[in-house]
């Protein structure tokens, strides 16, 4: 019995620790001066850069966000769309302009000879 709880133990640990490896993205913290503050998004400054991060629902805050204050942000990056590259719309352009040809080679099609009407 002993064993079966032991094993039972390790199952669930093993779920635990793979559920939080695929949990979500790696965060990221960033620190710098609050230049603007909206509902849907914060704008800070951080050196000589300009850093605007939306904001949703979820997004916990404590403390109280206002101009000026100096605060850091923990963010994690997502992707919305991937775009493979500018050849890769090119590509995709030329396919869709290019003309529907034969697969077969020129001259190898049989040529058909008119009937040829017998003279007076």
């Amino acid at each position: 019995m002993k064993m079966e709880t032991a094993f039972s133990l390790i199952a669930a640990a093993n779920f635990i620790f793979c559920g939080a490896a695929f949990a979500g993205a790696k965060t990221h913290e960033v620190t710098g001066t609050v230049l603007e503050t909206t509902p849907t998004k914060i704008v800070l400054q951080k050196g000589a850069e300009r850093w605007e991060i939306d904001l949703d629902p979820q997004t916990k805050v404590s403390g109280q966000l206002k101009v000026g204050a100096k605060v850091t942000i923990t963010y994690a990056m997502s992707a919305t769309k991937i775009d493979a590259g500018p050849l890769t719309k090119l590509k995709a352009a030329a396919e869709e302009a290019a003309p529907i040809t034969s697969s077969v080679p020129p001259g190898s099609q049989k040529k058909e000879v008119p009937p040829v009407s017998p003279t007076p």
